[in-house]
């Protein structure tokens, strides 16, 4: 099976660490990295996107053990528009999380359009932070949370001591 995903990847936590693990269970993976004049038209919120060659090379740290662990091959292609690279037809899935879902439904219509056969969405849930709230790459570059979700210990009023 032919499995796509895409995004910004920045910085990559583990809700995207739960992405590429259930894309690599279900075949090869080719993910779409949005490029840097796309990355901040698909952000929800104004903040700074690291370079593509950046979010390229951790997302390749990324995917290389996991790719190898399940014998599965992968690519990483430059996603200029937010449909992307899914609408090709040599993908049988692709991987989303809850609110991309909707991207995912548009992607299939476009295929219809195209002649192209549905791609079976995939999608994966989001991973809880300790605080009980997603883990999202833009909470982690305000300093809330870490990769992981764990509150960060200098964050005010989130249960850590701040020094006088």
């Amino acid at each position: 099976m032919n499995v796509a995903l895409g995004g910004t990847f920045d910085p990559v936590h583990d809700g995207h660490r739960k992405l590429f693990e259930r894309a690599f269970e279900l075949g090869d993976v080719t993910v779409g990295l949005t490029t840097d004049e796309l990355a901040p038209k698909t952000r929800h919120v104004e903040r700074y996107v690291r370079p593509y060659e950046q979010r390229e090379r951790d997302l390749e740290a990324e995917l290389a053990p996991r790719a190898e662990a399940h014998g599965r091959e992968y690519a990483i292609r430059e996603l200029t528009e937010p449909t992307g690279i899914a609408v090709e037809p040599q993908f049988d899935a692709l991987v989303v999380s809850p609110e991309t879902r909707d991207g995912g439904e548009r992607i299939n219509e476009i295929r219809a359009d195209r002649g192209h056969d549905p791609l079976d969405l995939i999608v994966v849930g989001h991973v809880e932070a300790e605080d009980g709230e997603r883990i999202s790459s833009t909470r982690i570059v305000a300093g809330e949370i870490d990769e992981h979700g764990n509150r960060t210990p200098d964050r005010e009023g989130r249960g850590a001591t701040r020094p006088e």
